[in-house]
Formats: structure tokens, C-alpha cells, sequence
């Protein structure tokens, strides 16, 4: 685990040396501030693209990262301008990648040659990244003039009017707000009211018929009435069809059931039972055998 305590040493003067790094005689950047004599900081750089090689043309990717010399050269406006000298980690040879605030992106200046990955907006139908007006050619002062009276006419007819328009209706609703939130809070208490009925009158209907809570019951319009009618009609036709038929069977099964004729069947079914049983016996031999031994 690493210590946090730092060793102050017998002839450490706060006062003279200020500071450890001053004492030891160390930069507090470490082996990082090793060119700083020179303007040179040592840092961590990713290559912003893919680039080849100058020395070795092999082919490096984005993203591959180099302990690169950082250095400021020069400045854009207010913006400092860095370039970047980093060692190709196949061969020997060095490249420099410079910052372009100018264009906001990165150079390379020598060593190595940049991927073309960029799209270009020209080549497909649109403009350059800083040229937001394209091609817009030789201007003509009658169509900038013609331009410049359509906005006027258009701000008089269409703009103006609206704007007071809309500035008057401000004024109304924002002339009396407490008359206009009294009558917001008097609609939203009736309604309130009103809602408050309906739910006592449904909770009423459920409970008399034992409906879920969880049911909405329709609003009560003369549509809905005229339904509920038309549907209770057609019910009610319908089981009084099936009554009538359940009647006409019931009375078909009844006279099917009369006394005579129930003991005339009866009896010429045993008759004809009796005549199969004699039948069969007389033909089987050992059955014949018996009864004429009997």
C-alpha cells in the first residue's frame, strides 16, 4: 500500500526550500518535465485517425497511443497552436501532428501521410462545413430589393397584427387574475360535483347487481337507452322461443307415454324375443338333445 506521509529530513528548511520536489531537486511533473527547458512537455497522445508511416509505411490506427512531445508553436487569435512529435513504435522514425483551430482538427506535418476519411459535403450535394451560404453568386439589387419589400409587407400584414393580437389576449387573461381563478375553481367544483354523483350512483348499481368495482359503466344518453332497449328486446324474444320449443317437445314425449299403447309394444317385444330364443335352440344340437331328454 502506498504512504501518504511524506519524510521532512533533519535539514529541511521550509523557509529556503519551500518544497520537497525544491529540496530533492526534482520538477513535480517527474521524468514528464525532463524537456521543459527546452518548452517540451511529455505527454499521452491518441492519434486522432489513421495514418502510414513515413519511415517504415506501415499502416498505424486511430486510437494508438504515444508518449508524444507536446510543444506550443504558434497561436491562432487567442488559441494556442500545438504540435505533437511522436516515435513510430515499428521502426525508428519520428512524425509530428500539429492542432488546426482554425479548422478544428488535426494536421500531420511531417513523417507520416493521413488516411482520407473525410466526407465532403461538396460531393454530395451540400456546402462546406464553413460556408453556410454556398453559392449563392452575383447579387442583384432589384431581387435584394424585391427581397427586402416582401419581408416589410409580410412584418406590416402578417407579423404586426399577430404579435398584437396575441399581446391582447395577454392582457385579458393577465388584466384580473383573481376573477379569472375564481371561475376556473367554481367550473372544476361543479364538475367535481357532478363526477362525484355519477360514481356514487354507479357504485350503487354494482353493489345492487354485484358487479366488479373494477367495471365502467356507459353514460346515459338516449343512444344508449335506445340500445340497452333493443337488446333486452331481442333477449327477452329468444327465450321465449326456446320456452315454446322446450313446451312442444315436452308434450310430443307425454303422448308417446299412453297406457295401451306402452303395453302393446311391451308385448310384442317379448313375443318376438321368445320366437328368436325357440329358434336358436331348436338349430344348436346339444341344446335340442336336452329338451327332448327332459
Amino acid at each position: 500500500m502506498q504512504g501518504f506521509n511524506k519524510y521532512y529530513p533533519p535539514d529541511y528548511d521550509g523557509e529556503k526550500h519551500k518544497s520537497l520536489n525544491a529540496y530533492r531537486g526534482k520538477h513535480a511533473l517527474g521524468d514528464r518535465a525532463r524537456k521543459l527547458d527546452q518548452g517540451i512537455l511529455i505527454t499521452r497522445f491518441e492519434l486522432p485517425f489513421n495514418i502510414w508511416c513515413g519511415t517504415c509505411n506501415n499502416h498505424i490506427g486511430m486510437g494508438v497511443r504515444y508518449n508524444a512531445e507536446k510543444k506550443k508553436i504558434g497561436n491562432y487569435y487567442s488559441t494556442p497552436i500545438f504540435s505533437f512529435r511522436c516515435k513510430c513504435h515499428l521502426c525508428d522514425g519520428w512524425f509530428e501532428i500539429q492542432t488546426d483551430p482554425k479548422n478544428t482538427r488535426y494536421i500531420v506535418t511531417s513523417g507520416a501521410r493521413q488516411k482520407d476519411e473525410d466526407w465532403d459535403p461538396e460531393e454530395n450535394g451540400g456546402f462546406a462545413v464553413h460556408d453556410t451560404e454556398g453559392n449563392a453568386g452575383p447579387s442583384d439589387p432589384l431581387a435584394a430589393l424585391e427581397k427586402s419589400t416582401d419581408a416589410q409587407n409580410h412584418q406590416t400584414k402578417v407579423q404586426i397584427p399577430r404579435l398584437e393580437s396575441l399581446m391582447d389576449v395577454s392582457d385579458r387573461f393577465n388584466s384580473d387574475p383573481y376573477s379569472l381563478s375564481l371561475k376556473a375553481r367554481k367550473h372544476f367544483r361543479e364538475d367535481k360535483k357532478i363526477r362525484k354523483e355519477k360514481e356514487k350512483s354507479d357504485t350503487q348499481v354494482k353493489d345492487k347487481y354485484a358487479l366488479p368495482s373494477t367495471l365502467t359503466l356507459a353514460e346515459e344518453d338516449e343512444d344508449t337507452i335506445k340500445d340497452a332497449k333493443e337488446q333486452w328486446r331481442k333477449g327477452r324474444e329468444e327465450i321465449m322461443l326456446r320456452e315454446n320449443k322446450r313446451r312442444r317437445l315436452g308434450s310430443t314425449s307425454s303422448s308417446s307415454r299412453l297406457p295401451g299403447s306402452s303395453s302393446a309394444s311391451k308385448a310384442t317385444a317379448v313375443d318376438s324375443l321368445r320366437a328368436r330364443i325357440l329358434g336358436n335352440s331348436g338349430r344348436h344340437p346339444r341344446i335340442s338333445g336336452s329338451a327332448s331328454n327332459r
